[in-house]
């Protein structure tokens, strides 16, 4: 026992633990070409075992954000684990790559062993969505840096592509369509106002909200980020797609110009998706401007595919297979600008 380390806040001896309950969360995620287990310095992947001619590396890293508040407000920690994969993944996913492996980081001000595994065993869900391995990760024991119960969580990915079916929006050209396929709510952007919005409306996270089907807000706001790497990698295998937005932070006027060239613009026809009804709520209660939601929200959207229009249907088919609803929502044009449309 360090007694010197445990009376400065840190306990050794739970970090242990939290090692000892994570194991099996970790086991669950192996995939082929995973080395090793959890304990190493390094985590491993044998790259020679994909067959892969011309491998292209694509590596991604991102956190939860202030999502996390909510989740501190409902002492619910099972899911922002998901969140943290999926903003990275669905990331290295927009070109092409399939994600390899995963690594985690959660800074904690007291280490208390259940919560941890609560987090880590989302982050192994995010990772069995995702059919990517978890190969190593650190919890940090940083007392006086975290207030109370609180912590944050981030995570790294890589993932692989063949050089020549790198996804660049090299191909994207005007008259292609957009086929989006929709968000499973806010997902892990826009938080900070989210959060200012329900406080300033007078709302508590535990209210059940008409609007939301009778469900509690905070367990709205907390649906995970929805992770779209198996059934997007399909339809990339049976498709020619041009280019893939993740729809993150900036919404659609951010995201989806990424994959644009200089002198293109998009057309987007409001109306050919269902805007999920917790945009409403926020909009309604935040006085927020319709059109500027979609500059700030994925508005029910939350991977958009660039194709030519005759590859659609086929699209569109993989998709709903998968149980994922997909719809054309708009084309490239060749104006500059989001230009978004009521039908």
């Amino acid at each position: 026992m360090a007694k010197s380390y445990e009376n400065a806040g840190v306990n050794l001896e739970a970090g242990y633990e939290v090692v000892s309950r994570i194991k099996k969360h970790v086991a669950s995620t192996a995939r082929p070409g995973s080395m090793g287990g959890i304990g190493s310095f390094g985590g491993m992947f044998d790259l020679s075992s994909l067959g892969i001619k011309e491998p292209v590396l694509v590596s991604g890293t991102d956190g939860v954000g202030t999502k996390l508040k909510i989740a501190f407000a409902m002492d619910k920690h099972d899911t922002v684990g998901i969140d943290a994969v999926a903003m990275c993944v669905n990331d290295v996913l927009a070109q092409g790559a399939e994600p390899l492996i995963f690594l985690d980081y959660v800074a904690v001000g007291h280490n208390i062993p259940a919560r941890i595994e609560a987090i880590v065993s989302g982050v192994a869900e995010g990772c069995r969505q995702a059919g990517c391995a978890l190969v190593g990760g650190e919890t940090a024991e940083m007392p006086g840096m975290y207030e109370g119960g609180e912590y944050d969580i981030a995570g790294y990915t890589t993932g692989v592509v063949e050089k020549s079916k790198l996804i660049d929006g090299s191909k994207v050209k005007a008259g292609d369509v957009l086929v989006g396929i929709a968000s499973s709510g806010v997902h892990s952007n826009g938080f900070s106002l989210v959060r200012k919005i329900v406080s300033d409306a007078g709302y508590s996270y535990f209210d059940s909200i008409p609007e939301l089907g009778g469900k509690r807000l905070g367990d709205v706001l907390l649906t995970p980020t929805r992770i779209y790497v198996k059934q997007v990698l399909d339809v990339i295998r049976n498709c020619d797609v041009h280019g893939v937005a993740h729809i993150t932070g900036g919404g659609f006027d951010e995201n989806i110009p990424r994959v644009l060239h200089d002198g293109q613009g998009l057309e987007i026809r409001e109306g050919s998706w269902e805007i999920l009804p917790v945009f409403r709520c926020l909009e309604k209660w935040g006085g927020i401007p319709h059109r500027e939601m979609f500059n700030i929200f994925n508005m029910g959207i939350g991977m958009v595919l660039v194709l030519d229009a005759g590859e659609a249907e086929r699209a569109i088919a993989i998709l709903e297979s998968y149980g994922e609803k997909a719809s054309v929502i708009g084309k490239v044009t060749d104006k500059e600008g989001v230009d978004i449309t009521k039908d």
